[in-house]
């Protein structure tokens, strides 16, 4: 079981802004077909086979639209559901449930897809020392939900954004005329707490990432036997990310090489959205 550790204020703003562009001045559905007060039980319900993420969202969704109304939590998130499990009742006014209805939903979805796709990459690496992390390749404005979901799901973060560690990428190699002189560079301007990466495409880069002193050293793109003469090359002087063209039936494979970290971009731009519904009990209309 995890619970957020998203800062209140994070998941209100991101639950304000979500509101204010679904509902705008108004549900003009449940305006016209719903009498104001009137009560209403509800449950959401997984459809599919996964693992459940963004409840404590979900939960904020309802809230916002009626202090009032009363959430229970019938799963948590990590938890392993199957078609048929109820993740959280619901009881207030149907008003505030029907709107929140799709906004609540969809936070779910994207984050339990999320955290069921994390799972399925971290249970193909078991038994191996790789940690499998996540990308800055998320969807704009929710990053914070997107991370959260893969640590749902058993798997890591990488940084959180441009601020929180230097990776010296193909481009910035280019513009600073080599990997030793971006290394060098970065490393005159960090804080001593702060690590850098540099990514190399070839076995002479790693070489001279290993010689410039580089914290960690991506290895982007390369085959099989590329990643175990560089992990060889490397020798346990810096640790090593794996990244580029790794799915769930080539991470396991990725992992036996003994690089410390395997990055999957997947997981937050390409995960499936998990099945789920939110299903009205009862109501008083």
């Amino acid at each position: 079981m995890i619970e957020s550790d998203i800062p209140q204020l994070v998941i209100d703003d991101i639950v304000s802004r979500a509101l204010a562009e679904d509902v705008g001045p108004g549900d003009v559905t449940t305006l016209a077909t719903v009498d104001s007060g009137t009560p209403c039980s509800a449950e959401i319900i997984a459809k599919a086979p996964g693992i459940v993420a963004g409840l404590y969202v979900a939960d904020a969704v309802f809230r916002h639209l009626d202090p009032e109304t009363v959430v229970a939590f019938a799963s948590h998130d990590g938890a392993a559901v199957s078609p048929g499990t109820v993740v959280l009742r619901l009881d207030g006014d149907a008003r505030a449930i029907l709107t929140g209805e799709r906004t609540a939903l969809n936070f779910l979805q994207r984050m339990s897809g999320i955290a069921t796709l994390a799972a399925r990459f971290v249970e193909a690496a078991k038994g191996t020392n790789a940690r499998i992390c996540d990308t800055r390749k998320t969807a704009p404005g929710v990053r914070a939900l997107d991370k959260y979901a893969v640590r749902a799901g058993g798997g890591h973060n990488h940084r959180v954004g441009l601020f929180d560690g230097i990776l010296i990428k193909d481009n910035h190699i280019r513009a600073a005329g080599g990997i030793r002189r971006a290394v060098e560079r970065a490393r005159e301007s960090a804080h001593h707490l702060l690590a850098i990466e540099a990514e190399a495409q070839s076995i002479p880069q790693v070489e001279e990432a290993v010689r410039a002193g580089a914290d960690v050293i991506m290895l982007d793109n390369m085959n099989l036997d590329e990643i175990k003469q560089a992990v060889a090359l490397i020798g346990g002087r810096c640790r090593t990310e794996v990244s580029g063209g790794v799915s769930l039936e080539t991470v396991r494979a990725y992992a036996q090489c003994g690089v410390d970290y395997i990055s999957v971009g997947a997981l937050t731009h390409s995960a499936p959205a998990l099945d789920i519904s939110l299903e009205i009990t009862g109501a008083q209309g």
